[in-house]
């Protein structure tokens, strides 16, 4: 060790800093420490020193990554087809109307061409032309919008990360104490000074113990439940986790009791919490899509093979008419072409294509996706990011954390062990209860106000030596101090008092009446605190006859080294002899076994010099100011206990795991915490059964990681437990896991969890435990830190899939009848049935309320019975594709058939039509009525739309125009009523509407009402029906508008049929062939 006041390079047996990367300091002693890092840790470095260091080795603060930008943001958000396909459809129609616009700009109007009429009349203004591609424009900056708020939000968990670094730290440079140095200052070989409440600045080790103990809270760094013992001896295995490296302080931590000198061993990204800094940073840039993104840009990708078809198709068959030549010597001669027909016919292309695309689906899964997340925050799972709602339905595999999410987080006495009545006999009672409410639980076959001289000294030393304290807030108790001295003060409070003793006489309210009134019968004196060595803490007090007591809680067999005698049930003291010491360690034993964790009691009443000690004056008080001395005052004892303690699991939890097990969902749990109380624990949920043999499927972190075949044992049935796990543990099991195909929900809520939640499918964190870096790396924050509220959320998640099924069904079919309605008029060559201002209201407006209120259906009541689905499976299978066909084949048919029967016919289906008087064409008439002016003596009759009469006097021609109002308003009324009975359709993919009635989803119906309550006022006000160019239908249009569209339920309803059938063979073939396997 070198010598105060010497230049650095001059000091004995120390060199100037160059330390091989990285160092084991926490496998060497001190010495080696300071030797290796130039430092004396009585004087620290010099000031010439730090320069060089930091120039080297950097600021002790974490990088600074810098994300994408805004317009990166926004570009990212059109890299998706089917948004891609809206983006091209609507600079197609914008460019077409404005080339349209200035083909009539001598009349001051722009005249707009959409891409969902058959052509365009010039004599049409181009106001209502421009609105559908804008409104399709405004989508997708909304849809960009929103993606971009969410992707930035990704990015804060590393700014969260930085919050828990410490600011400041106690230094010690050229032989001075500087308080207050910012931390972000420190350099490798800094001397620094921690106390109690401090927050770790940097990775160090630790070179000595101010204090007599050091413990410190680590527990969101490695997932330990509770505070550990620190100690500045080697360990003896380089290659040891983070748990076992006991001689470092972690950035990060916090010291919760002692004080300590430590050497800087690492800064910056170098120290473990810059490692999870990395690793964050890493899975924030491989953020795989969703499973849900993955079949929309499948369905994307289809829909473009089927708009491309529709394109060529529709050119092929009408090239005739710009297109024509003569046949001269058996050649083809004379070619002309027509470019006005061939634009038109392009716009004919376009619009067929385009009507193929819903508008509206981006906006009604953004909605459908919210609505989930308020279904969810009112079971306590609040949902982060949209996607994740969807993403939870389709979950394979659950990785959840032990401690405080499968567990309560709380430790409790769940076994007491007293001395019986006679030597050799021993007392067992269950304690029930999971959590620090003392009123919970019961102790059974407990002598309740009969508590024998035995029972009231282990509540005496429960009560007296302890220094933790429980509150109550808003019906939560919470535990200030050790969690095990909290769960021993709640064994008091159920053990009672001793009969004739009353604690009302204190005058208090408090919730641990119990423990008060032994502390003010045996008021603390003096403290001897616990420390690693012995494993007990000691409290001399003052007994009710006036004399000291010593008395003693710590590791049972430690105190039954240190115990010569042992106390019976009536209070007499006995030898403790072999057989009875040997009856208590099987006890133990037993109780280890279980994963308890077991706390033995102890007394004396012979103190020598302490049996007058009242204070700091009195003469032996000296003895207690060297730690070394509490072992001998600690001996001589006699035994009279011991308890059995666990963080126990949460009560609902074994019913979860077999909803899971149900649910086809494997469930793993990944853990900081050790491989026996982790293994108890699983046995004890339904992870594994009481009996299994868990060899294959139980493992530390670091042994799983030595296998070579690491995802074949992934892929093993049942539960597993990953133990002793470290961060990169986690995040490798996620990779293998997600490689595998497996959908993976993560848990956790330190932060050496935030990468692998950020890596995962889906991460969850803890609201109540939760760090604020595990918070904003997860997608969704579990408000009561329960697992069951993972599975529920799960549940739910399939029902929100099914029901974005059951719209996206909806929607599909409905845009499939405009594409066929479309086609029809175009391949039969009548007047265009609707303009593109009604197909805008339909996709935008009409359809919307009903497909949304499909987001609403109640979930199947077996879902969570159902074998999960794989994140590969279609979203349209070849049979509901199919269905989508026949179902808008025949709405497209209807729609078209209407418009031709008006015209064509005076009654359909005993339906009069014509009251209005209109006059009837042939069909032929109709699908030439471009000729219209070449037919001799062709005259049309005037008739009533509304309140007003329709003539042709000036051109009878137009009847084919301006008269088709009424069959156009027919056309518009039979597609908003055959859309609205498919959303009938739509509340099962093949449940019939006799087994799942429209009643069951009353959103739904009230969405229908309004739907068609917006189509009547577009009907009958006069306003609105000139712009939408529509009139008032009578009674008898109606009637006819009503049966033609009903039929749409029956054939879906035989089509529903058709594949309950399809399934119900389907599945019988699938039971033979594992038969005859």
């Amino acid at each position: 060790m070198g010598k105060g006041g010497q230049d650095p390079g001059m000091r004995t047996g120390i060199k100037p800093y160059s330390p091989p990367y990285p160092f084991p300091a926490w496998a060497r002693t001190v010495g080696d420490c300071e030797a290796e890092f130039g430092v004396a840790s009585d004087r620290g470095l010099t000031s010439s020193e730090v320069p060089p260091r930091r120039g080297r080795y950097g600021w002790n603060e974490l990088e600074k990554h810098s994300g994408p930008s805004i317009w990166q943001l926004v570009l990212a958000q059109f890299n998706d087809t089917l948004v891609r396909i809206l983006l091209v459809a609507a600079i197609v129609s914008f460019t077409l109307a404005w080339c349209d616009g200035d083909d009539v700009g001598e009349m001051g109007i722009t005249v707009f061409v959409s891409k969902k009429e058959k052509y365009i009349s010039k004599k049409e203004t181009g106001i209502t032309a421009f609105v559908e591609p804008l409104v399709i424009f405004l989508i997708l900056i909304l849809n960009a919008v929103v993606g971009v708020w969410q992707e930035n939000n990704a990015e804060k968990a590393l700014e969260a990360l930085k919050e828990i670094q410490s600011e400041h730290a106690a230094v010690r440079r050229d032989g001075k104490f500087i308080p207050n140095l910012p931390a972000k200052e420190l350099v490798p070989g800094d001397i620094v000074e921690l106390r109690v409440g401090d927050k770790v600045p940097a990775d160090m080790r630790i070179v000595k113990l101010i204090s007599s103990t050091l413990r410190m809270e680590q527990g969101s760094l490695t997932g330990e439940s509770a505070a550990v013992n620190k100690t500045n001896h080697k360990v003896y295995h380089e290659d040891t986790d983070i748990q076992g490296k006991v001689c470092m302080a972690f950035a990060g931590t916090t010291v919760v009791n002692g004080s300590c000198v430590c050497l800087v061993t690492q800064t910056g990204m170098n120290t473990e919490i810059g490692k999870i800094h990395s690793q964050i940073h890493e899975a924030s840039q491989s953020d795989d899509d969703t499973p849900l993104k993955k079949k929309l840009n499948e369905f994307g990708e289809v829909l473009t093979a089927i708009i491309g078809v529709i394109c060529a198709f529709v050119w092929l068959i009408n090239v005739k008419y710009f297109l024509t030549w003569e046949y001269v010597d058996g050649w083809p001669r004379n070619f002309k072409f027509s470019f006005e027909k061939c634009t038109y016919y392009f716009e004919i292309a376009v619009a067929l294509a385009v009507a193929a695309i819903p508008e509206g689906l981006p906006a009604v899964i953004t909605t459908c996706l919210a609505l989930g997340t308020r279904k969810m925050a009112a079971k306590n799972a609040l949902v982060r990011k949209l996607p994740s709602v969807e993403t939870l339905g389709c979950t394979t595999v659950i990785c959840s954390d032990k401690t405080g999410t499968l567990t309560t987080n709380q430790m409790s006495a769940v076994k007491l062990v007293s001395i019986g009545g006679w030597a050799g006999t021993l007392r067992s009672f269950k304690v029930d209860g999971t959590t620090y409410d003392p009123n919970e639980g019961k102790i059974h076959d407990w002598p309740t106000g009969k508590l024998d001289e035995n029972l009231q000294m282990i509540a005496k030393i429960a009560a007296v030596c302890n220094d933790a304290s429980i509150a109550c807030s808003r019906q939560h108790y919470v535990a200030t101090g050790m969690p095990t001295e909290a769960a021993l003060k709640v064994l008091v409070e159920k053990m009672g008092l001793p009969a004739g003793c009353d604690a009302s006489s204190l005058g208090s309210a408090g919730i641990l009446k119990c423990c008060q009134w032994w502390n003010a019968a045996t008021p603390r004196l003096a403290t001897l605190e616990f420390d690693c060595i012995r494993k007990s803490m000691g409290v001399i007090v003052r007994s009710n006859t006036g004399g000291n007591n010593l008395l003693v809680k710590g590791a049972v067999e430690n105190l039954l080294e240190r115990s010569t005698s042992m106390q019976l049930l009536d209070g007499s003291v006995v030898r403790l002899d072999e057989q009875a010491k040997g009856l208590i360690l099987e006890a133990l034993h037993e109780m280890s076994s279980n994963a308890l964790r077991c706390l033995g009691f102890a007394y004396k009443d012979d103190l020598a010099e302490f049996s007058t000690y009242d204070g700091e004056d009195h003469p032996a008080h000296k003895l207690l100011l060297d730690p070394a001395n509490y072992s001998s005052i600690e001996s001589g004892l006699i035994f009279v206990g011991l308890a059995g303690l666990r963080d126990p699991p949460r009560a609902e939890v074994h019913q979860a795991i077999e909803d899971c097990r149900a649910a086809g969902i494997r469930v793993m749990v990944i853990t900081g915490d050790n491989k026996e109380t982790a293994e108890a624990i699983c046995r004890d949920i339904g992870v594994f059964s009481l009996n299994e043999d868990v060899s294959l499927k139980s493992f530390t972190g670091r042994r799983f990681m030595s296998f070579p075949d690491r995802k074949i044992r992934l892929r093993q049935k049942g539960g597993l437990l990953i133990s002793r796990a470290e961060p990169k543990h986690k995040q490798e099991i996620v990779r293998l896991l997600k490689e595998d195909g497996e959908v993976v929900a993560m848990t956790g809520d330190g932060v050496n969890d935030a990468p692998a939640l950020k890596m995962a499918d889906i991460g969850v964190a803890m609201g109540i435990t939760g760090t604020e870096v595990a918070k904003e790396a997860s997608d969704m924050v579990l408000a009561d830190d329960n697992f069951s509220t993972i599975v529920a959320a799960v549940g739910e998640g399939r029902s929100i899939y099914n029901n974005m099924k059951a719209f996206i069904r909806y929607m599909i079919s409905s845009n499939i009848g405009e594409v066929v309605a479309i086609f029809l008029t175009a391949a039969l060559g009548i007047p265009e049935g609707m303009i593109p201002v009604q197909l805008l209201w339909i996709n935008l407006v009409t359809d919307g309320p009903p497909a949304t209120a499909l987001g609403f259906n109640p979930p199947d009541k077996d879902i969570m019975k159902k074998p999960q689905r794989k994140s590969n499976d279609s979203l349209i299978t070849a049979w509901i594709l199919f269905r989508y066909l026949v179902v808008g084949l025949y709405g497209g048919i209807a729609t078209v058939g209407i418009f031709i029967i008006w015209f064509t016919h005076e009654s359909f289906l005993g339906i009069d039509m014509s009251g209005d008087g209109h006059t009837l064409v042939s069909y032929s008439q109709l699908s030439n009525w471009g000729q219209c002016p070449s037919w001799e003596g062709f005259k049309v009759a005037p008739f009533t739309a509304g309140n007003r009469v329709v003539s042709f006097d000036a051109n009878p021609c137009d009847y084919f125009q301006a008269g088709k109002v009424k069959a156009t308003t027919l056309s518009l009324s039979v597609l908003v009523s055959i859309e609205m009975f498919n959303s009938l359709n739509a509340l099962s993919e093949d449940g019939s509407l006799l087994q799942m009635p429209p009643w069951v989803n009353p959103w739904l119906l009230l969405a229908m009402f309004v739907s068609f309550g917006l189509h009547f006022l577009i009907l009958y006000v006069p306003f609105l029906a000139r712009i939408f160019m529509i009139v008032p239908l009578s009674f008898n249009e109606w009637l006819l508008v009503i049966a033609v569209s009903f039929p749409v339920i029956l054939i879906d309803e035989v089509l529903k049929l058709v594949g309950r059938l399809r399934a119900s063979s389907g599945a019988q073939s699938s039971i033979e062939k594992h038969k005859k396997e």
